[in-house]
């Protein structure tokens, strides 16, 4: 950090304290002596979705838990569940460090983790994220479901 002083390079840390979603930094030139404040902010890149219709949009958690709680009704699946597998798959998707990702991929994770939480919620977000449009597509579903509960 250059001094506006003096324009020298280095500067210490004299005192630092978050405020609002920013850090704010006293500092002490080593050169010349002079105080000044800076700030750090956090940058917050937004996690975009790429849909099937190819349209991109911000990430919306809130519209995943809508659509769980869609999936979850009459079923014995809390609320706080829910919020925690949304919170756990925005924390694979940002992890993953990509800017964009497809709905199919965060379909893919909605479904992995349906699966160990709730069959029947499972078979309901599985129908309408892979669109079923017959019987057999339900059946093949259940028939792996039932697999995976063999094995």
């Amino acid at each position: 950090m250059k001094c506006p002083e003096c324009g020298f390079d280095e500067s210490k840390v004299i005192d630092s304290r978050p405020t609002d979603n920013k850090v704010r930094r006293r500092r002490e030139c080593i050169r010349c002596g002079a105080r000044f404040t800076t700030y750090e902010i956090i940058e917050e890149i937004p996690l975009m979705v790429i849909k099937k219709d190819h349209t991109i949009e911000p990430f919306d958690r809130e519209k995943l838990v809508e659509r769980l709680c869609r999936a979850t009704i009459k079923r014995p699946v809390s609320l706080e569940t829910i919020e925690n597998m949304v919170e756990e798959i925005a924390g694979e998707l940002k992890n993953t460090l990509q800017r964009e990702v497809t709905s199919d991929k965060i379909g893919e994770l909605v479904l992995h983790k349906l699966k160990e939480i709730d069959d029947v919620a499972y078979i309901r977000f599985a129908s309408v994220y892979r669109d079923f449009n017959d019987i057999d597509s339900f059946m093949k579903i259940i028939s792996e479901l039932k697999d995976t509960k063999k094995s």
